[in-house]
């Protein structure tokens, strides 16, 4: 007996000997009834097809065993599973797991088989061993051609899901998503949490602080190319890091470097969600890298653009202020972020630092200096320096630029020009500076 060729990845008997082909015939009525009562099984029946939706059993089970059959009757020399293929994408579609879906594909061919025995009689043994060999081949091709089909299937609709969660996420971020029955879909109708997360390889080390020139932050693309697996990958931890830490679904919008993500508020909570302890060091662990997260809560939706961008702030505040990296909230820093903020006074207060601006040696150990509070054995820990390289360093700043900082007034200032220095200026439209000529 020859084979045909493979179709659907399964090669087939081309012709069937005359005793299989009358034991086939002989099935048909049999297999017809036993899928009409499909949903009036026996106890040996309902046992494996115990867990099956009716719609399964009446639909799925019957068709994989009247394919079978039809394939011996017809002698079809290979499989064609479109309507398997299509009731796959629709199940998929609607939800049903493809463990449920193949086990009715599994059962039919089951059903198939034992009818196939039951109705064998004396001296038809190399029939049914011919039939049930050929049986496990169209097992195998159909199993293939759903699974493929349902999997393709759930993948895009994942994608599309993705895609419209994203879109939500950043019509919420730039203020632009008034859509109140998605903020219920999503659970944020009472509002939540606002997190903003970023490592601390999202920003280049300091090379120089020019006079007039505003330190911009360095994509970590541009200095170490984060391949788009490995940022797949880094993205889904955080995800899990955070739905896990938080016990709920959290709405997330990341990038390779940084991200927002938005925590819902439980139904019938009277206070947001609060970050856990320890959420700093499980992102770290899930990114590889240090992390700065700040948490702004809301009381609703509409909120939600101002505390991303207040967000943003805190933690750039805090990594310009020298705080450490983790955790941070408006309160830990809440003089940093006042001073931080522009006025007219703000360009001349920047420019006091001008003089050490060439000098990223002495920038850093300002800041260093300050965020331990003007400990001079802290700092020096810090920086890997005797305390004698630290004084002599913060005197020449003080010469420099004649900030006294012994004094609250010179420890102000300078606090204050350093973060104004971080904090890039802001966009001008073109009414702001008097339009088009």
């Amino acid at each position: 007996m020859t084979t045909g060729p493979p179709q659907d990845g399964v090669a087939y008997p081309r012709e069937l000997s005359a005793g299989a082909r009358a034991l086939a015939a002989r099935c048909v009525p049999r297999v017809n009834e036993l899928a009409r009562r499909m949903s009036r099984t026996a106890p040996e029946e309902a046992r494996t097809q115990q867990g099956l939706p009716i719609d399964v059993k009446t639909t799925e089970v019957a068709a994989a065993a009247r394919y079978g059959l039809r394939l011996f009757v017809r002698r079809t020399p290979g499989g064609d599973y479109a309507s398997f293929r299509e009731r796959a994408a629709r199940h998929a579609e609607e939800g049903m797991p493809l463990h449920l879906l193949l086990r009715a594909h599994a059962t039919g061919t089951h059903l198939l088989w034992k009818t196939l025995r039951d109705t064998a009689g004396p001296g038809e043994e190399s029939a049914l061993i011919e039939l049930s060999g050929l049986l496990l081949l169209i097992q195998e091709g159909m199993a293939g051609a759903v699974a493929e089909t349902y999997l393709d299937e759930q993948a895009a609709l994942v994608a599309e899901q993705r895609e419209q969660r994203e879109a939500f996420v950043r019509g919420l971020l730039d203020g632009t998503n008034a859509d109140t029955s998605q903020h219920v879909a999503f659970g944020i109708e009472h509002g939540g949490l606002v997190l903003y997360l970023r490592t601390d390889r999202a920003v280049a080390p300091i090379a120089s602080l020019r006079p007039g020139v505003t330190r911009q932050p360095v994509s970590v693309a541009a200095m170490s190319r984060i391949s788009p697996v490995v940022a797949r990958r880094r993205r889904r931890r955080i995800q899990t890091v955070l739905d896990r830490a938080f016990g709920t679904e959290v709405l997330t919008l990341l990038h390779d470097d940084d991200g927002h993500a938005i925590v819902p508020a439980r139904p019938g909570a009277v206070v947001p969600p609060v970050p856990p302890d320890g959420l700093a060091d499980r992102l770290r662990r899930a990114c590889g890298d240090e992390v700065r997260i700040a948490a702004v809560p809301v009381d609703r939706p509409s909120a939600i653009a101002d505390a991303a961008r207040t967000a943003c702030e805190v933690v750039r505040v805090a990594h310009a202020s020298g705080r450490p990296p983790g955790l941070h909230r408006l309160n830990d820093v809440l003089l940093e972020f006042h001073l931080s903020r522009r006025d007219e006074s703000s360009g001349l207060i920047a420019a006091l630092l001008d003089p050490i601006g060439e000098r990223p040696d002495l920038v850093e150990t300002l800041r260093i200096h300050l965020e331990h509070q003007q400990d001079r054995r802290g700092t020096a820990r810090r920086l890997g320096l005797h305390p004698n390289t630290v004084d002599n360093r913060l005197a020449r700043i003080a010469e420099l630029t004649g900030l006294d900082l012994t004094s609250p007034r010179g420890t102000a200032l300078a606090l204050a020009a350093l973060l104004l220095r971080e904090r890039p200026e802001p966009v001008r439209r073109s009414a702001d500076r008097g339009g088009a000529g």
